[in-house]
C-alpha cells in the first residue's frame, strides 16, 4: 500500500476521534514512474484514475486525455480529461511527486494542512492520493511567469491573498519549522557522496563548517525581530501562482513545503523568487515595489492608510528572512543533487543561492541593527 494511503488512512481516522466524520479521500496504492515519456506513462494515468475513481472503471481508455501541464524542479502535473458521458467532460489534475522528494517535504504535513486551506478556499481541492501522488480539482488558469508577480495589479494581489493565507488555522503545533527544517536538511547535504567525480569535487569545495556558523548566526539574528508565526506557504514562486486572466483571480497552489513559521521568511522568500531559477538578483523588487506588496498585505481595504512605520517594520522583517531563504533552498539544493533524477543544476543552485546570502547579509544586518524595530 502506497505511503500517501498510509497516511491518509491515519489522519481519517484522527478525525474520527475529533468527531469529524467527513467522508474518506479516494485512495489507491498504485504509483506512476515520473521518469517515462507522457506516451507512455498516460495509459498507466488513466489505469491510476480508474482504481482511485471506481466510477470511471468500466471507461473505455479512449474516453480519456493526459496531458502534462507543468513541471518545475520537484512536480510533474498533468491534466485528465474524461468523457463520462455525451457532452460532458470532467478534468482533474494529477500530481506526481519527484522521486527521493521525501528527504525534503513532509508529506503527512502537507496532507493535513490542505484539508484546511481547501476549505478556506485556497488551492485545488484533494480529491484522492495514491502511491506517490494526488489527485486535485482542475484549476482553469495559467501558470505566472517571475515577470508577472512584480506587475503592480498582480503583485497587490498576491499580497492581499498572501495575507488571508496567512490567518488560516492550522490545527496542531505552531511552532515555527524554518530553523528545524534548515538544520534538517544541514544534516542531510553534509553527509552525501556523489558517483559523478565532477560533482564530489565540487562539492568538496563547500566548507560546512563555515555553512553551520552562518546557519546559527543568522538564526540568533533574526530571533530579535520577534517575527509573528503565521501558517506560511514558504514557496511562493511563480510555479505555485495561477490567474484566470477573464475572471482576474488569482490562485494560491501546492503546499508541500507549508507549515507554521515567520511571516517576513515567507514574505522575503517570496521577493527572493522575482529572480527566477536563473537567479537574477536584479530583478529582486525595489523598496517602492515592496512598500506596494506590504500595503495591499497590511490593509488589504485600504492599502494607502498604512503607517510608515509598519511599511518600514515589515521591510526590515522581510530583508533579513531573505536571508534565511537563501540558506534555506541552499541547503534543499544540495540533497536533491544527490537524489534528484530531474535535469537541473542543483549543485549550481547552490552556490547561486549561498553566494547571494553571502553578498546581501552585510547590508540586511545593518539595516535591521540601524532600525529601532531591533530589540
Amino acid at each position: 500500500m502506497g505511503a500517501a494511503k498510509n497516511i491518509w488512512a491515519k489522519m481519517e481516522a484522527g478525525d474520527e476521534c475529533n468527531g469529524d466524520h467527513s467522508s474518506a479521500i479516494p485512495s489507491s496504492s498504485l504509483a506512476v514512474d515520473t521518469s517515462l515519456p507522457l506516451s507512455v506513462m498516460a495509459p498507466r494515468i488513466i489505469a491510476l484514475c480508474k482504481d482511485v475513481f471506481k466510477k470511471w472503471e468500466e471507461l473505455d481508455d479512449s474516453l480519456f486525455s493526459v496531458e502534462r501541464v507543468s513541471g518545475g524542479i520537484t512536480n510533474l502535473l498533468l491534466k485528465v480529461s474524461v468523457s463520462e458521458e455525451a457532452g460532458k467532460e470532467v478534468s482533474i489534475t494529477v500530481r506526481l511527486y519527484g522521486p527521493n522528494t521525501e528527504y525534503v517535504i513532509n508529506r503527512e504535513r502537507e496532507l493535513q494542512a490542505i484539508k484546511y486551506l481547501s476549505a478556506a478556499g485556497f488551492g485545488a481541492k484533494l480529491l484522492g492520493v495514491f502511491g506517490n501522488g494526488m489527485v486535485q480539482s482542475f484549476i482553469n488558469a495559467r501558470t505566472l511567469e517571475p515577470s508577472d508577480m512584480r506587475k503592480p495589479k498582480i503583485a497587490a494581489e498576491i499580497a492581499k491573498q498572501l495575507r488571508k493565507f496567512h490567518e488560516v488555522k492550522i490545527p496542531g503545533s505552531e511552532e515555527p519549522q524554518l530553523w528545524i527544517d534548515i538544520f534538517k536538511f544541514f544534516e542531510k547535504a553534509s553527509t552525501l557522496t556523489f558517483d559523478d567525480a565532477d560533482k564530489q569535487k565540487l562539492y568538496e569545495t563547500i566548507s560546512f563548517e563555515d555553512l553551520q556558523k552562518e546557519i546559527l548566526e543568522l538564526r540568533d539574528f533574526t530571533v530579535q525581530l520577534n517575527a509573528p508565526v503565521v501558517f506560511s506557504h514558504n514557496d511562493l514562486l511563480s510555479g505555485n501562482l495561477m490567474l484566470n486572466d477573464e475572471e482576474e483571480r488569482l490562485y494560491l497552489i501546492d503546499f508541500e513545503y507549508g507549515s507554521y513559521n515567520y511571516r517576513g521568511f515567507d514574505i522575503g522568500n517570496h521577493f527572493n523568487e522575482y529572480a527566477g531559477y536563473d537567479c537574477d538578483y536584479s530583478l529582486y523588487p525595489s523598496k517602492e515595489e515592496q512598500y506596494h506588496f506590504f500595503r495591499h498585505y497590511l490593509r488589504p481595504n485600504n492599502p494607502h492608510e498604512v503607517p510608515e512605520a509598519e511599511l518600514e517594520s515589515l521591510h526590515i522583517e522581510a530583508e533579513v528572512y531573505k536571508l534565511a531563504s537563501h540558506l534555506y533552498w541552499a541547503t534543499w539544493a544540495l540533497i536533491q543533487a544527490r537524489m534528484s533524477p530531474i535535469e537541473f543544476d542543483y549543485l549550481g543552485y547552490f552556490f547561486l543561492r549561498y553566494n547571494e546570502y553571502k553578498k546581501q547579509k552585510s547590508s540586511s544586518f545593518s539595516l535591521a541593527t540601524a532600525s529601532s524595530s531591533l530589540v
